[in-house]
């Protein structure tokens, strides 16, 4: 199936006469997701492959990458946070443990893909902001690192 015009103005029409904020759909290679940022007004994202990055959606709001507590690490999509790669494994961080520049710290689940989020700089845990299995939004800090 192809994501033509007149398929996106149905499935707008549909997010725009219902409770709904937000519709993700996902065929093979293609991906959209189309939200309702304010009463009545939606914006479709663009078409992404698949294959290269899941769909994601603009923060509504500039969140902070740095303060007091060290620097952020922020989820980089929409998905559920998870600490271990299973429910009876280790976790990959916890607070206090020193993590290098590329350790995997969580995963977010977005659309039934596991993606492994890494630290984009080293240092301490100082805080992990998210439990286990918590929805996340795009930008949304998920810990604190200090350099």
């Amino acid at each position: 199936m192809k994501f033509d015009l007149n398929y996106i103005e149905k499935l707008s029409k549909i997010l725009n006469d219902s409770s709904l904020t937000e519709i993700s759909l996902e065929d093979g290679e293609q991906a959209i997701t189309i939200r309702k940022d304010l009463p009545f007004s939606v914006q479709p994202t663009a078409v992404q492959p698949q294959a290269t990055q899941p769909a994601v959606q603009a923060p509504a709001q500039e969140i902070p990458k740095e303060n007091k507590k060290g620097k952020a690490v922020t989820s980089p999509m929409v998905g559920t946070f998870y600490s271990a790669p299973s429910p009876d494994a280790k976790h990959f961080v916890e607070v206090g443990q020193t993590v290098s520049k590329g350790d995997v710290v969580c995963i977010i689940e977005a659309m039934k893909l596991m993606n492994e989020i890494e630290s984009e700089f080293s240092g301490k845990v100082l805080e992990i902001c998210v439990s286990d299995g918590q929805p996340v939004e795009f930008g949304q800090v998920l810990m604190y690192i200090e350099e």
